[in-house]
């Protein structure tokens, strides 16, 4: 800080103040790429040496995200730059020398084509991550396969694709969530028929109840949405073992009562941990068998109960091992196997995704409670802890210049000349 003459201190001018907090921002942009660069090189090894199955983690990206604590789509640049180290080695040193980000060279790395790496390492040493979009979105597509000619009688033409139902939400507001509905012929008809007829059963019922049409404190006449929502409900209640949490068939298992031994009816004999996974959460019909012989069968019903499911739900929310916050299809498992004496209780049940589910009883990871104290560790006996990795650094900030970033000017494309693959011959 200069003084006057008066040994007074002078007031810093804006502009002096901005730059200095620019080069302290270059500075450390330039680093934290440096940083990310290296993380880059992590994801390569872990997923080059085969080391995710002892994480617990179901991708490489997931295993990221749960360790940096960043979000899943910054965590899926990380990979897709780890996948393509070798097709963009300029790009990939810039990024740990500090002079790109990792958001730059993800969206090189997401979308650019083979050989391209010196054309990019270039561009993006001015270009903005958004003007690398519209640069890459100008690069010229490779040519799509031949289509078979119909006419053609030796090779056959490829069957029409078949149009398929979807379900998407279109928005919402204070009062409604907005759904759109796409439907085949086939399947329109069969919905319209239902809904037509939940709607007339409705009008039935409504007539029914209220023949008095004077009287003022009778409900609206149904519309109908409210014939929807009594399809909906109708197969939420009739069908309820065809929810995304249960499996839709039951499980006949003949068990040898003298050796334990189990086989699915018509089908294969089970291993211990088959016959774990397959009966944790179902609807199961055991016939117990002695020397080939059927001695008694025990009655269908569920391991886990509707009213307990409903609990487990409202406890756990989503998948209990750490790094994973699935929510849908997920299985309730119990800690203590209730074949081996542990009952289908809330302190006995988690919930699980399909995977970790699957992986537990292949013992790649271990679930041990009860369920309040809940531990889940790798085949190695290494403990699964939830939250990243992230700690207060031990090591001094890698030594790489400041990032300068791009240009800032508006790009003016009818000068760009876009990246072209090479001609094959």
């Amino acid at each position: 800080m200069s003084t006057t003459g008066s040994g007074a201190p002078a007031e810093v001018s804006q502009s002096d103040r901005l730059g200095t907090l620019f080069e302290e921002l270059s500075e450390l942009a330039g680093q934290r790429n440096a940083i990310d660069g290296r993380i880059v090189e992590i994801a390569a090894a872990i997923d080059r040496e085969g080391l995710l199955g002892i994480t617990g983690a179901r991708s490489v990206a997931a295993l990221i995200a749960w360790k940096v604590g960043t979000s899943p789509r910054n965590a899926k640049a990380i990979v897709t730059i780890a996948d393509r180290l070798d097709e963009f080695p300029r790009c990939a040193a810039q990024l740990r020398e500090g002079r790109l980000s990792v958001d730059q060279v993800g969206v090189i790395a997401e979308h650019a084509g083979e050989g391209s790496d010196d054309h990019y390492a270039q561009l993006a040493q001015s270009a903005s991550v958004s003007q690398l979009r519209t640069a890459l979105k100008l690069e010229p597509r490779p040519e799509p396969e031949p289509v078979a000619d119909p006419l053609d009688d030796d090779k056959p033409p490829a069957p029409p694709p078949v149009p398929q139902p979807t379900v998407t939400s279109t928005g919402s507001d204070t009062d409604y969530v907005y759904w759109q509905l796409k439907l085949p012929h086939l399947d329109s008809a069969k919905f319209q028929a239902a809904l037509q007829s939940h709607h007339d059963g409705l009008i039935a019922q409504w007539k029914h109840d209220h023949d008095d049409e004077s009287n003022e404190q009778q409900p609206p006449w149904p519309t109908v949405g409210n014939a929807f929502m009594t399809l909906v409900e109708a197969g939420w209640d009739a069908e309820a073992y065809r929810r995304p949490h249960g499996q839709h068939t039951t499980v006949v298992v003949h068990v040898d009562a003298d050796t334990d031994v189990a086989a699915l009816h018509l089908g294969p004999l089970l291993t211990s941990e088959e016959r774990r996974h397959l009966t944790c959460d179902a609807t199961c019909e055991v016939w117990f068998e002695r020397h080939g012989r059927p001695i008694g069968t025990g009655r269908a019903t569920r391991t886990v109960g509707r009213r307990l499911r409903r609990a487990l739900e409202h406890r756990d929310r989503c998948c209990v091992v750490p790094g994973c916050a699935s929510t849908r299809g997920l299985h309730a498992h119990h800690i203590v196997h209730w074949e081996d004496g542990g009952e289908t209780e809330l302190d006995n049940l988690v919930l699980v995704c399909p995977y970790h589910h699957r992986a537990h009883h292949r013992g790649l990871i271990t679930i041990t409670g009860p369920a309040h104290r809940l531990a889940v560790s790798d085949h190695t006996g290494q403990p699964l802890k939830p939250g990243s990795l992230a700690r207060p650094p031990t090591k001094p900030p890698p030594d790489v210049g400041t990032y300068p970033g791009s240009s800032g000017e508006r790009a003016d494309w009818w000068w760009y000349n876009p990246y072209e693959p090479p001609l094959r011959n």
